[in-house]
C-alpha cells in the first residue's frame, strides 16, 4: 500500500530539526558502486523521525549527481524522498505545470504529484544556488532543518 503525505506533513518533516553526527563526512564518503559513487548517513530528527541523506555522483559526468533527503515511513522499511538536489545532466519535466527545463534543479515531494500517481518528488524547480554536489549538500542542510556540528563545518573535499 502506498503511503501519501500531505504538503503540511512534508513541510513538518523538512523543517524537523536534524542534528548531524560529528563524523558525518566519513559516513557520507563516496564509495564506488556500479558506474557511480554513493554515500549515505542516517540522522534522527528531534520529533523522532528517521532520515537518510544519500549522495550519488556519476563516474563519467560531474554534472550528473543527486543529493537526496528521505524519511523512513513509520512501521516499514521504505524510504520516502522529501527533497532531491540534482545536477545539470538531464532535462526535467513537470507534467502538471507543463514545464520543461535543462538546469540544476531541486525536487520536492508534493501532495499533487502523489495524487497523480507520479513519484513523490516528481515536481522540481530550477536553481542557481549550486553547481557541484558538495554545494547541493550545503543547500540541503540549509533548507531542511539540519544542524551541522561546529567542528564539522569545514568544506567537503570534492571527489573526482
Amino acid at each position: 500500500m502506498a503511503v501519501h503525505y500531505t504538503d503540511t506533513e512534508i513541510q513538518a518533516l523538512l523543517s524537523e530539526q536534524k542534528v548531524l553526527q560529528e563524523d558525518y563526512r566519513a559516513r557520507v564518503a563516496l564509495r564506488p558502486k556500479r558506474g557511480h559513487k554513493e554515500g549515505q548517513t542516517d540522522v534522527s530528527g528531534a520529533a523522532g523521525s528517521e532520515f537518510r541523506v544519500i549522495l550519488r555522483l556519476s563516474d563519467e559526468n560531474p554534472l550528473d549527481f543527486s543529493v537526496i533527503l528521505a524519511c523512513l515511513i513509520p512501521r516499514s522499511n521504505r524510504w520516502f524522498r522529501l527533497r532531491r538536489y540534482n545536477g545539470k545532466s538531464h532535462e526535467h519535466s513537470n507534467p502538471i505545470e507543463g514545464e520543461r527545463f535543462y538546469d540544476y534543479h531541486i525536487h520536492t515531494a508534493t501532495e499533487r504529484y502523489q495524487a497523480l500517481g507520479a513519484a513523490e518528488d516528481a515536481f522540481a524547480q530550477p536553481t542557481d544556488r549550486y553547481a557541484t554536489w558538495d554545494e547541493a549538500l550545503r543547500c540541503l542542510f540549509e533548507d531542511c532543518g539540519f544542524q551541522v556540528p561546529p567542528k564539522a563545518q569545514l568544506p567537503l573535499l570534492e571527489e573526482h
